[in-house]
């Protein structure tokens, strides 16, 4: 089996991990409109977790969450010690 690069600071969705991409998608359709955050929000802390030195290849290094997933939940925030979002 191939080895893919670790993408640091990328999202699952521009890492080229497909079938781990395709089950996060399905995770979040399956999500209620009451559970998500708004798109503009949702992209606003998506483009916070990009610039942070803890992503890694989709993955939060603070807590081991998908950024994706965790950005897109109204209820949940930032893990970092100093909140970024």
């Amino acid at each position: 089996m191939e080895k893919r690069p670790v993408c640091k600071r990328c999202l699952l969705a521009e890492s080229g991990n497909t079938d781990l991409a395709a089950t996060l998608e399905e995770l979040k359709a399956a999500l209620s409109p009451e559970e998500k955050t708004d798109d503009s929000e949702y992209e606003r802390r998506l483009s916070i977790c990009k610039r942070c030195d803890h992503l890694n290849d989709g993955t939060c290094g603070k807590c081991g969450c998908y950024v994706e997933f965790r950005a897109l939940k109204k209820r949940m925030g930032c893990p970092h010690e100093k909140k970024k979002w």
